[in-house]
């Protein structure tokens, strides 16, 4: 049976398609709409763009799982008169608002999305069967759930941590004896009084107050705050802990009053002092919830997911301090990954746990976006603003990249989650120590923010401190790690300052072409290391289709591109001899 997960999120608005338990596609609605952390409505067009990648239409759907987010105010059936003519009248202006079902669950008294909501009416103007099945999905339990799905674990702890989605900002679960057991962070949490806890949001407002914007700057203040000293730590820390039962508590009254704190702070330090110290309460008290919560329930793995864990110098910390054997973390661990969650969870409920188990697989890959195919090579043959300048991509990329040159690899299906990983990605040379200015200036990114490296799995000992347990993890970029003193000076433009690295292994099956240009590299140069930074300009979502890509070369983000059947450039470009 085909299933259709939809969170129509505020921010990562996404849809996935599953056939049973095989995820087929998965879409960010910013990667179609161009328009970063695009949400608030049911994101149709990364609907249509799944179904059409799957090869099926919304009459094949047998199944659909919603977030409790932002739907059209005429799908509630809980209104009050005053509210449901409100509705109608906005309607017929076309200024219909749409309204957060967490809220009105909230506002109803109630935890069961189908209580509320006009399924009938929702099947029939969204073209699919009145028999389909309708599931609304808890957020934290979505998070959660695809950290356990993806592994091979008998026993784990599942923690989530984010600003906050279905009333609650944190949740774990525990698995073991084939069983999963709730914590703390179910929909009990709904019907709670908000909690002022959240270490995502303290974040958030850091990000803020340095002039940056919530949602969508955070990795900034990672950057950072790798440059400054927490100063202002315990002036922060003092309002937080952790109780017994491993919660994050605060004394804030509200969360006004957080914020308020947050940027009295940050106006007596340097911003790279308050990203530092932002940084330090976030894997301070992370850090202790999660070795409280393994006190109690001790777990040899840990998966984590939730917006707070696209910080990878805080997962490292988790990986190394609290003892498991394995982390793993979610690669679409924002937002963006809770509509494969959902899923996941109806498929659970549908199925019974020993059934959801047996179905279990590890990613290969996160490649669930359209694969233009020969497509880019059309369009950009079309192009007489660019010309082909060679016909191996294999070949002619590594002679680029070991004179020096930018070049933007556009192959396979675009990645699911923040980070490019091999099919629309920039590659450049590790050992320019120029290119993170040059690049960043043509992107229009900080200058502070750091390259991520790739290598092949078959040499990651050489190069980094990464252990067994952290590797799978690494295959995301979703984790640092040391880099070996030898090499530090060698591959400069992929090591912080403080002398980490964010890699991602890869191995040849995942992307052949990828891969070959790697060890192409390696044999031209000695490095086995390649910068492997987002194919996108600053502020602008990775790309997606060939058009996107033929703008970015035309505009000299990048100097060439490769594609599975040959390398282009723009007509004032050197062309490559050789390597044809």
């Amino acid at each position: 049976m085909l299933t259709l997960g939809i969170h129509p999120g505020y921010h990562d608005a996404v849809a996935v398609i599953f056939d049973d338990y095989r995820m087929l596609a998965a879409v960010q609605l910013e990667r179609l709409t161009r328009v970063k952390i695009d949400g608030g409505r049911v994101p149709d067009e990364a609907i249509d763009e799944c179904l059409a990648i799957a090869g099926v239409s919304r009459a094949d759907v047998g199944a659909v799982s919603l977030g409790r987010a932002a739907f059209p105010s005429r799908y509630y059936t809980h209104l009050t008169l005053p509210r449901r003519a409100e509705s109608v009248a906005r309607r017929a202006i076309h200024r219909e608002k749409h309204k957060s079902m967490e809220r009105e669950l909230v506002r109803a008294g109630r935890t069961d999305g189908d209580g509320i909501f006009d399924k009938t009416r929702f099947l029939a103007e969204s073209g699919f069967r009145d028999d389909v099945r309708l599931h609304f999905f808890n957020h934290h339990y979505a998070h959660a759930l695809p950290c356990l799905f993806h592994t091979d674990w008998d026993n784990a702890l599942l923690y989530t941590s984010d600003g906050g989605g279905d009333n609650v900002q944190y949740s774990h679960r525990n698995f073991r004896n084939g069983r999963i057991e709730q914590g703390f962070g179910g929909d009990e949490g709904l019907l709670e009084p908000l909690r002022i806890d959240s270490l995502g949001l303290a974040y958030g407002y850091a990000t803020m107050a340095l002039g940056y914007k919530m949602n969508r700057h955070e990795g900034k203040l990672t950057g950072l705050a790798a440059y400054g000293e927490p100063t202002g730590l315990d002036g922060l820390a003092r309002h937080f802990d952790v109780a017994d039962d491993g919660r994050v508590v605060s004394d804030f009254p509200t969360y006004a009053a957080m914020s308020d704190r947050i940027f009295e702070i940050a106006r007596e330090l340097s911003r790279e002092d308050m990203a530092a110290t932002a940084q330090a309460l976030l894997e301070e008290f992370t850090l202790r919830a999660v070795r409280r919560l393994l006190e109690i329930h001790p777990a040899d793995h840990l998966g984590l997911s939730g917006g707070v864990f696209g910080n990878v110098a805080l997962n490292r910390r988790l990986a190394r301090e609290t003892g498991v054997r394995e982390i793993f973390v979610y690669p679409a661990m924002s937002d963006s990954g809770l509509a494969a969650g959902g899923v996941l969870q109806f498929l659970l409920a549908r199925d019974g746990i020993e059934t959801w188990l047996a179905n279990r697989y590890r990613l290969d890959d996160v490649y669930l976006g359209r694969d233009h195919g020969a497509e880019i090579d059309a369009v950009l043959q079309a192009d007489d603003r660019f010309e082909r300048v060679a016909d191996n991509s294999f070949q002619a990329t590594v002679k680029l990249l070991a004179e020096g040159r930018i070049v933007a690899l556009y192959t396979k299906g675009m990645e699911f989650g923040p980070r490019a990983l091999g099919a629309r990605s920039i590659l450049a040379s590790p050992a320019d120590v120029t290119i993170n200015e040059t690049l960043n200036d043509r992107l229009g990114r900080s200058e502070f923010m750091p390259f991520a490296p790739v290598i092949a799995a078959a040499d990651v000992d050489e190069v980094f401190d990464l252990n067994a347990g952290e590797r799978y993890a690494a295959r995301f970029m979703t984790i640092t790690c040391a880099v070996h003193e030898r090499w530090r000076t060698r591959i400069p433009a992929v090591v912080h300052v403080d002398g980490t690295a964010r890699p991602q292994i890869i191995e040849r099956p995942a992307n052949p072409l990828y891969f070959d240009i790697l060890a192409g590299f390696k044999q031209a140069t000695g490095l086995p290391v390649l910068i492997n930074t987002s194919f996108n300009v600053h502020e602008e979502p990775i790309i997606n289709a060939p058009a996107e890509c033929a703008q970015a070369l035309a505009e000299n983000r990048i100097d060439y591109v490769a594609t599975e059947l040959g390398v282009y450039a723009r007509r004032q470009a050197p062309i490559v001899t050789g390597g044809a």
